[in-house]
């Protein structure tokens, strides 16, 4: 009998050693279970060891171990962020993404209206974000933007250290975190060091599943809604977070409600905003003819193994893993939200059959965590050690191409920048008609069409080449309006930087006849031909009127 100062012991009965048979929880014994530590197990300096998957009925307390954790973890992620892109800020851009989002936040300030004056097919938070950080900083560089993108990775590798460590514990959660910021330059770094669409829309997957995983479903859908409005493909993230409302346990109806409403009400918000029809015409309904693969199959092919391998060589160290040992008939622990995910994000790059690069950063959450669940399996920790070193090893090679990439196509739309900025007045607004709309961000001159690339006019895309290319295959309306703003506001200075490519002058025969009638060719730089308002009638130099 116990003494009065000791407490009674609960009865060995008392206590159910047994897998649950609970049918809500029936299944989740891999996902839930930690197994206990290896007495060689690696763990962060001065973190604890693997602990049980919390659940949204236990809490973890936070405690001082815990602290220490996210202390050491999260200054570590954000400075390997820094580091990773560090290129990012040697040049003054990294792709025509950026230049034409820089454009974009130039016209808006000046008054332009988003989906009005100032149009593309992508969603509004990344030209508001540009707008705001130009506001504050200034419209003539983009560190603020490339500091906001160090910013995301940190934030998106901190959502999955977290959801690879309440699975899987401390160690995988560092795995983890690292491995999203290593795989994030895993490809070109004209990709990869760009802040553009998919850096700043993969914070909002992540933190949709890591709210979904908390049953937390109305943050959930929020998390859903900004990779939408970031990006359209970002609701690729949907299906996984469906996964794992399913598996809850009933009854499933009010979370199911409370996500939705987190998911449609702010893009609803948003569309009422602009105008339904308008909204979704931007966003979807607008781009039929350049999301068409028809004509193109071999070159979106020959794209897509190209990136795919890229990334499958950064991705090599625990993929090598994987294989080793599904020979030996071990599999990691990976639960059906992450094979979701991973499917779903795959499925997202396909959309478009462009296959460029920057497409493929949205598998980089599920592939970090596969990679540490892989490694977490390895019976010695050394070879998780090694396969994180050579992953590590891939990385600075990619860090390195970062610093020697070429600079052709930056050089050429600066060098067409002074040109311009030489043969205009700064209130002049001037036509380049290409597929470079930095152009007019680096010669600080305003567009004379809302049209930023020829693009919209022609159908053409550099994933697809010159495949259903030309005036018939624009947007609809694009032409009528275009010829209304070459009337009302006609540009002072008009580029040809088309170089011989499928959407040239001699292909596009409305705007060639205008420059026909209004406009005389005084130059040449760097292959870009130079046409500035001449006497009615007169040909442009060169015979280009001849052309076609």
């Amino acid at each position: 009998m116990p003494s009065a100062a000791e407490p009674p012991r609960a009865p060995s009965s008392s206590v159910d050693t047994r897998p649950s048979t609970d049918k809500a929880t029936r299944g989740r014994t891999r996902e839930g279970h930690v197994p206990e530590p290896r007495r060689d197990t690696w763990h962060a300096p001065g973190t604890p060891g693997p602990h049980p998957r919390d659940t949204p009925d236990t809490v973890p307390v936070e405690s001082p171990s815990r602290r220490r954790y996210w202390a050491l973890l999260l200054p570590a992620l954000t400075l390997l962020a820094l580091v990773t892109r560090l290129p990012s800020f040697a040049r003054p851009l990294w792709n025509p993404d950026e230049g034409f989002l820089a454009t974009q936040a130039r016209m808006l300030a000046d008054g332009g209206t988003l989906y009005d004056t100032v149009v593309d097919r992508k969603p509004p938070l990344l030209p508001w974000l540009y707008q705001g950080a130009f506001a504050l900083a200034g419209d003539e560089s983009l560190w603020p933007l490339k500091a906001a993108a160090v910013l995301a990775v940190a934030v998106g590798a901190a959502f999955v250290a977290s959801l690879a460590r309440r699975r899987w514990g401390d160690r995988a959660g560092w795995t983890a975190g690292v491995l999203y910021v290593l795989l994030t330059i895993g490809l070109n770094p004209e990709d990869t060091q760009a802040a553009t669409f998919e850096v700043f829309m993969l914070p909002w997957t992540a933190a949709a599943v890591w709210c979904a995983d908390r049953r937390r479903w109305a943050w959930a859908g929020l998390g859903i809604a900004g990779a939408v409005l970031t990006k359209q493909t970002g609701g690729a993230v949907l299906l996984p977070v469906l996964v794992l409302l399913w598996r809850a346990p009933a009854p499933r109806l009010p979370g199911l409600a409370r996500l939705a409403a987190g998911a449609v009400l702010p893009v609803a918000i948003t569309a009422l905003a602009f105008g339904p029809g308008r909204f979704l015409y931007w966003m979807a309904t607008g781009s039929g003819a350049y999301a068409s693969v028809e004509g193109a199959g071999l070159r979106a092919l020959a794209r897509a193994l190209a990136s795919t391998g890229v990334l499958a060589l950064a991705c090599a160290p625990f993929l090598v893993a994987l294989v080793h040992l599904w020979l030996r008939r071990r599999r990691p622990e990976w639960s059906a939200d992450l094979w979701a995910w991973l499917a779903a994000s795959a499925a997202a790059i396909v959309v478009g059959f462009q296959f460029f690069g920057h497409y493929y950063l949205q598998l980089v959450p599920p592939l970090a965590l596969l990679g540490a669940s892989v490694l977490r399996e390895l019976r010695r920790p050394r070879h998780a050690d090694l396969a994180l070193a050579l992953t590590a090893a891939i990385a600075a090679g990619h860090l390195v191409w970062g610093y020697a990439a070429p600079r052709t196509e930056l050089d050429h739309a600066q060098r067409v920048a002074a040109e311009v900025r030489a043969r205009t007045q700064p209130s002049d607004r001037v036509l380049l008609w290409g597929m470079h709309p930095e152009g007019y961000w680096l010669a600080d001159r305003a567009p004379a069409s809302r049209y930023l690339t020829a693009g919209f006019l022609t159908n053409f895309s550099g994933g697809r080449g010159g495949v259903r290319v030309g005036e018939r295959y624009a947007m609809e309306g694009a032409w009528p309006h275009f010829r209304r703003e070459l009337r009302d506001t006609p540009p002072a200075l008009v580029v040809d930087d088309s170089r011989g490519a499928p959407y040239g002058i001699a292909s596009t025969p409305t705007l060639r006849n205008y420059l026909e009638r209004h406009y005389d060719r005084v130059g040449e730089v760097d292959g870009a031909v130079l046409y500035v308002r001449g006497n009615a009638g007169s040909a442009p130099h060169g015979g280009v009127a001849r052309d076609g």
